[in-house]
């Protein structure tokens, strides 16, 4: 997937085995939804080598809920792009949320599962504590700008400050949203987190308003000129120590 993934697991049943099948795990969606293998099975659908309707129940899966997000986000969030189609705005938080149901069907209460800087979190750390994330400053990746305290929720971080431009407004034309630097998102589990936060970057200054309006979701919006924006109850998750 071209990034690090960790898992942590509190509880004392954990084994090594477990470990090595979310790892696994990781492995298979890499190889099945990566835009950049030349074998892989969402290339050969964008080289029309395969079919969707000759494709894996996985890939189907990821086509039918990026319908639904797409719905969802009147349009905003669209895995096509021109003759082409990327799934990856939804496949990492997808493969988290999967992964974490991996980890929590082994019998697993306290525990997270991190890719690429989104974080589901389950049950307390080691500590018996919420789990800590910190979100990064777009401007300077050294700084963290918040500390959050989450247990039992996923957070997704959209932004171009590691990856450049990548998200884009499908009602422009296509164009990369510059207007904001970094979108956080809080929610019931880091898939619908995922996906919500990369379509509401892609409304640029207009994508925490949406947040906002979203039952159970919480967001953290950094623009281009440094200002901040938060929803109403993002707060109450904010580290106060």
């Amino acid at each position: 997937m071209g990034m690090p993934v960790t898992l942590e697991v509190v509880d004392a049943a954990a084994s090594g085995d477990l470990f090595e099948a979310v790892f696994a795990y990781f492995e298979y969606v890499d190889h099945k939804f990566s835009t950049y293998k030349e074998d892989s099975e969402i290339s050969l659908l964008n080289r029309r080598e395969l079919a969707l309707e000759d494709a894996s129940r996985d890939m189907k899966t990821v086509f039918a809920l990026a319908e639904q997000m797409r719905l969802q986000t009147r349009g905003y969030f669209d895995i096509r792009l021109g003759d082409t189609v990327d799934p990856s705005g939804l496949v990492k938080g997808w493969a988290i949320f999967n992964a974490s149901e991996l980890v929590r069907q082994r019998g697993m209460k306290n525990y997270y599962v991190e890719a690429g800087g989104d974080f589901q979190a389950v049950g307390k750390n080691s500590q018996g504590q919420d789990w800590r994330v910190g979100i990064r400053s777009p401007f300077n990746l050294r700084e963290i700008v918040k500390v959050l305290e989450i247990s039992n929720r996923g957070v997704a971080t959209s932004g171009t400050y590691i990856r450049g431009a990548h998200i884009y407004n499908p009602k422009n034309g296509g164009k990369p949203a510059t207007d904001i630097v970094s979108l956080t998102v809080i929610g019931p589990d880091i898939y619908t987190a995922d996906c919500y936060a990369t379509a509401a970057f892609a409304m640029g200054k207009e994508g925490i308003t949406f947040i906002e309006n979203l039952e159970g979701f919480e967001g953290y919006m950094i623009d281009n000129n440094r200002q901040a924006t938060l929803t109403s109850s993002f707060s109450r998750y904010v580290s106060h120590a």
